[in-house]
């Protein structure tokens, strides 16, 4: 079932300025260390060996990944694609020395622009923010490829609530996103996962760290 424009809307618009401004301490240091028991430092060093010089981030966040990675060049060329305006306004002023690409778009549906390919894109923390089964959202990962080169590679991270251990505050705070359509992750697994992965990418790599899912993989050939 195709997701609703409300279903949409709340896995994204609560990023607004002045929740960006606390993103990076309220998810990136407090609950990635002690809720969810992924340090922040883990998804740096998983982005870090999979980012390339010519890299596209998709669902932008607050842009931490993109300021504080290694990009092996002085110069690299940066997209970023977030249906929130605001997140990418934000993520605009903290990496503008990139003089990044912005892109607005919705990436549960086909991409319909042309640009040059990337050959590397990013998903992080994006899977768990769209409504959907993971059978039904991973066709976000179809929609990158348009924008891939060959044989680019396909990253990211996601939060799984079904199957994996979590503490009595990551409990709580996933049942309480959920209920207000932040999270939509009740029933994303790891198997569930792999599947969906193993039939889009090739050389998959996959990691579960707390109740955090750190992937890789290169794009099949057409």
């Amino acid at each position: 079932m195709k997701p609703t424009p409300e279903e949409i809307h709340a896995g994204h618009s609560i990023y607004t300025p002045h929740i960006l401004a606390l993103y990076d301490f309220g998810v990136l240091m407090l609950s990635n260390s002690f809720l969810w028991r992924c340090p922040t430092k883990r998804l740096l060093y998983h982005f870090n060996q999979n980012v390339t010089a010519n890299h596209l981030d998709i669902g932008v966040g607050s842009g931490f990944f993109l300021d504080k990675c290694y990009f092996q060049s002085h110069h690299p060329r940066i997209g970023i694609m977030d249906l929130n305006p605001e997140a990418i306004k934000y993520t605009v002023a903290r990496i503008g020395r990139y003089n990044p690409e912005q892109f607005i778009h919705n990436i549960l549906e086909p991409v319909d622009f042309l640009c040059p390919k990337f050959d590397s894109i990013s998903l992080n923390y994006l899977l768990h923010c769209l409504p959907g089964s993971l059978t039904s959202k991973s066709i976000i990962i179809d929609h990158v490829q348009s924008l891939a080169n060959p044989g680019a590679i396909c990253f990211g991270s996601t939060l799984l609530g079904d199957e994996v251990s979590l503490n009595w505050g990551g409990k709580h705070l996933m049942s309480f996103y959920n209920k207000k359509g932040i999270f939509s992750n009740r029933n994303d697994n790891a198997r569930n996962l792999e599947i969906e992965l193993s039939k889009r990418l090739d050389m998959t790599s996959f990691e579960i760290v707390g109740s955090v899912a750190l992937f890789s993989g290169r794009y099949l050939s057409k």
